[in-house]
């Protein structure tokens, strides 16, 4: 049995709309454990512990959120040199670009050595007045779609030992 840790930060709900849909699908692939988790509530050990990651974030003022930010933070060096290889995909809500809060991730996923095995998947509500910024999120169900297809195709790979 395989464990695919989704690990994800939402403020106003979109990232835990699109972290759940990616876990919903992926439960259903047959031999995977999933583990639905909160940035602020997962550690180190818990990021050994899998065999593969989803990570889900918002991006706040065209960057990573601050709290996913700060589990890479507390998790980075604890895990550095032990998770070499292994799968991961992302995915960002963000309100107009989310490029460069993708590219963040990455690059602290390459300094893990992970491996991405889909391109990152960025969700955009078009939030540009604090008001919507601040709203709490609905997302449209064919982005919640998406976000199911990666979350299915990712756990598939895992349990089928394609990465």
């Amino acid at each position: 049995m395989k464990t695919l840790l989704v690990v994800y930060h939402s403020k106003t709900g979109g990232s835990r709309q699109m972290a759940e849909a990616a876990a919903a699908a992926a439960r259903q692939e047959e031999g995977i454990r999933l583990r639905l988790q909160r940035a602020p509530d997962t550690g180190p050990e818990d990021v050994l512990a899998a065999d593969g990651y989803l990570f889900v974030a918002p991006e706040n003022l065209a960057a990573l959120a601050g709290m996913m930010k700060d589990f890479f933070d507390r998790c980075y060096y604890p895990v550095l040199g032990q998770v070499n290889g292994r799968p991961y995909a992302a995915m960002i809500c963000a309100g107009s670009d989310g490029s460069n809060a993708l590219r963040q991730l990455d690059r602290i996923a390459t300094g893990w050595r992970l491996k991405a095995v889909a391109p990152g998947l960025i969700v955009c509500t078009h939030a540009q007045t604090p008001e919507r910024i601040l709203a709490p999120k609905t997302i449209a169900a064919d982005d919640l779609a998406r976000c199911a297809e990666l979350g299915a195709g990712l756990a598939a790979g895992l349990s089928s030992g394609i990465f």
